[in-house]
């Protein structure tokens, strides 16, 4: 190769590095100071209202608080973890919140706002039996969570058809 190749090479991968890491460095943590960042938010909802579909109640509004409630217990539960878990965590929802992740991690292809629980569900399946073990990772991690989050509220404890801890 002759000494100009080499300098046009070098020249191209400084500017793809460059903005490469530009564009990591301005993607929003999904968990930054005790709370989900907006993106996050969006995706964790999405993917709860996918994962819980038939335990969430049928009323929009009935829905909606359901959410909201899952949500604050969503944050508890981060907020519980050790520092490094929260970490992998806001890496996780700060990529499946851009387009890229969502696509290529979630396999979702519309925005996790206007998709269909349909479509989140069938790109959390594609996540599950993945043979890419990170991408079984994060459905693992999704999974577990929204369902220990939605489902230590006593409120949903009759789906399960628990009617609660004994007295003693």
């Amino acid at each position: 190769m002759k000494r100009r190749s080499w300098l046009k090479l070098g020249l191209g991968s400084a500017v793809v590095l460059a903005v490469g890491g530009g564009l990591v460095a301005s993607i929003e943590p999904g968990w930054r100071q005790g709370r989900f960042s907006d993106d996050a938010d969006t995706v964790l909802r999405a993917c709860a209202q996918a994962l819980l579909a038939g335990s969430l109640p049928t009323g929009d509004d009935a829905q909606a608080a359901a959410l909201n409630g899952l949500m604050t217990r969503l944050a508890d539960a981060v907020a519980a973890l050790p520092a490094h878990a929260q970490a992998e965590l806001s890496e996780l929802l700060a990529l499946m919140g851009t387009a890229a992740g969502r696509q290529w991690l979630g396999g979702v292809s519309t925005p996790w706002a206007q998709a269909s629980v349909a479509e989140v569900q069938a790109g959390l399946q594609a996540m599950r039996f993945s043979r890419i073990s990170l991408r079984q990772q994060a459905y693992l991690a999704l999974h577990d969570l929204t369902g220990a989050a939605y489902f230590s509220a006593p409120s949903t404890w009759t789906v399960l058809g628990y009617p609660g801890p004994r007295d003693l």
